[in-house]
């Protein structure tokens, strides 16, 4: 385990876990929030953020938590492990609200600084996005999860629980 893509929607817990993986691990850890934003919630041009995220890609060793769904082709052609957080949506909404209440007015560590937690139209545009496309970005991720590059290991991790085995399962010789 070098590259570690972990993709889910928001809300799914990818942050959490990259966080823990990168703990157990040793492994750098990158959070697409931090390429996606610029301080003030100033979203960046799509070529630089597809310049930043290869910036990642190419690198040795990884944990790769977010979206960007355009560079997951080279994405998954670089990793070596695909974590997939497929938890229902409902679950995703409820933890979207409760982080926001929770870092209200300050900034989350997978964020760049200048990005506080608010609850304003924008949370609730947000929120009918996750809603929007809990299906089309789903879609994405399992075509991934069921047909796989035979270089990569995959798991499709649903619950709670299910990530907490994950992390304990893992062979600390296999590790770096």
């Amino acid at each position: 385990m070098k590259r570690v893509m972990i993709v889910g929607g928001p809300g799914s817990g990818k942050s959490m876990l990259a966080t823990a993986l990168g703990e157990k691990t040793g492994l750098p850890v990158f959070h697409m929030d931090k390429i996606h934003w610029c301080s003030g919630w100033v979203e960046r041009p799509r070529a630089e953020k597809d310049r930043l995220t290869h910036e990642v890609h190419i690198q040795d060793h990884w944990i790769f938590e977010g979206g960007h769904s355009g560079t997951y082709a080279e994405r998954v052609a670089r990793a070596d492990t695909f974590v997939w957080l497929d938890v229902p949506v409902g679950l995703r909404l409820f933890r979207v609200l409760r982080r926001s209440m929770k870092h209200y007015g300050r900034t989350r560590p997978d964020l760049p600084d200048g990005c506080p937690e608010r609850f304003n139209l924008q949370t609730v545009d947000f929120l009918h996005f996750i809603w929007r496309t809990r299906n089309s970005a789903r879609d994405k991720l399992e075509a991934v999860y069921r047909t796989p590059p035979a270089h990569l290991a995959v798991y499709r991790l649903t619950t709670l629980a299910e990530v907490r085995s994950f992390l304990a399962s893992l062979d600390q010789e296999a590790l770096p």
